[in-house]
């Protein structure tokens, strides 16, 4: 049911879309982009007509999407510049606020403090398809931003209005499987982040088997669109390497299993980063998992190390070094006694890399501790060779971890990580810690 709501509320939208769309692109199609969606911005500011919006919308956009990487940073300077505050009506309403002091005067101050961008982009958001565009709009933000600083305060706008759209309330959690929509299982291929899918037949042993699950959010204004998914292997015991989890002959059937393995977590959309809903993605297949496969007692990660490999070379102690330098060289890819050798460092450095290494907030620096700690969870094992593909190689050293959902204690370690960073861990994890002389904060 929940998918037939999406997509006819996207098909609606898209019909009305298509009926006031080709009008306004014909009679404006020798005008050159960025000044057509000038004069598109300053016309929906003004419109009172609904339908008249929707079609000045569609306009802007389409404008929007033929325009080069230069005209698209002067588009957000121009965002910045000619749609941020009214610095005189602030003035004065604050100075009504602080001296009336009224629930009124505070409503008024509100209103006028809120840059009239952000009523540009709800405006725009009217467009058929537009939730969607501005999203993907976002992104080519975010990469502006990385050559023209000054473009960061208009980020916040974006944040802010994303984030009340992509609000949990509006989500939808879809199982997606072997019989989804073609359009949904070509994205999956796209989307993947972690573990490449070489093919249809490598897609089909992800989705397909019964010991084999996939899960995506997806959003009534995206309709086919994922926004992230989580794909989960149903086995006996908790995995330490990945490769048996991907290989084509599977052995464990989801009816003899005990853990479900979340081993590839994908954000699909760039644009929505710092949107946080891959915490209640998971919280989520927690429960279903455990409702629909109620003998399942565990789960679990299988986690890269995404930034092990240049933080380990970036340490300046003898002992970091030579385990880097042994590491890039990569002999111990097929040298199994070296591996053997290589292993005690390799843990012990990694266990530091996952518990010890912050940023200057007191933040983990890797990405994915910081995700699942702050979700709940709590480091179990450090696995060691665990990950063969290149990537994995280059980035991590073949490194990955287990983090492990204990459904009793998620909220109280997600508190204690949000109040003073404490990193939740497992006997193996702390056994390392303290052979290392490593104490938790």
């Amino acid at each position: 049911m929940a998918r037939q709501n999406i997509s006819f509320l996207h098909d609606l939208l898209q019909t009305i879309g298509d009926r006031v769309r080709p009008r306004a692109v014909e009679e404006t199609s020798d005008i050159a982009p960025l000044l057509l969606i000038k004069q598109s911005c300053e016309q929906l500011m003004h419109r009172s007509g609904e339908v008249s919006r929707i079609s000045v919308a569609a306009q802007a956009l389409d404008a929007y999407s033929r325009l080069d990487s230069e005209d698209r940073v002067r588009f957000f300077r121009m965002l910045l510049e000619d749609y941020s505050v009214d610095a005189e009506a602030v003035r004065s309403a604050f100075e009504h606020w602080n001296s009336e002091g009224t629930e009124s005067a505070l409503a008024a101050l509100v209103t006028v403090v809120e840059p009239r961008r952000q009523q540009l982009l709800r405006q725009l958001n009217m467009a058929p398809g537009g939730t969607l565009q501005l999203v993907r709009l976002r992104a080519d933000l975010l990469q502006a931003i990385r050559v023209n600083r000054e473009l960061a305060p208009l980020d916040a706008d974006f944040s802010h209005l994303l984030a009340s759209w992509f609000n949990r309330g509006f989500l939808v959690m879809r199982r997606i499987d072997w019989d989804s929509p073609a359009s949904v299982l070509e994205k999956i291929v796209a989307y993947e982040a972690v573990h490449k899918i070489t093919g249809w037949d490598d897609l089909r042993r992800r989705l397909d088997p019964a010991d084999r699950r996939c899960y995506g959010f997806f959003h009534p204004a995206t309709g086919d669109e994922p926004l992230i998914f989580v794909e989960v292997a149903i086995c006996t015991g908790i995995p330490a390497a990945i490769g048996p989890l991907l290989e084509s002959e599977v052995d464990a059937r989801a009816i003899d299993a005990d853990t479900a393995v979340f081993y590839s977590i994908s954000n699909c959309q760039p644009g929505l980063k710092g949107v946080s809903f891959g915490n209640f993605l998971i919280k989520q297949v927690v429960a279903d998992l455990s409702k629909d496969l109620p003998e399942l007692t565990t789960f679990v990660t299988l986690s890269p190390a995404p930034g092990f490999a240049n933080w380990l070379a970036a340490e300046q102690s003898e002992e970091a070094q030579t385990l880097s330098a042994f590491l890039r060289e990569g002999r111990w890819q097929t040298d199994t006694e070296l591996q053997q050798q290589l292993a005690p460092g390799v843990q012990a450095w990694a266990t530091r890399y996952f518990i010890e290494a912050k940023n200057g907030s007191g933040i983990p620096v890797d990405p994915v501790t910081r995700f699942h700690i702050g979700n709940g969870a709590l480091a179990h094992r450090v696995n060691w060779p665990a990950d063969f593909a290149d990537g994995a190689l280059q980035r991590g050293h073949g490194v990955m971890i287990n983090y492990l959902y204990e459904l009793d204690g998620i909220e109280a370690r997600h508190e204690a990580f949000a109040e003073n960073g404490s990193i939740a861990c497992g006997p193996d994890v702390e056994q390392t810690l303290q052979r290392e002389g490593i104490k938790l904060p």
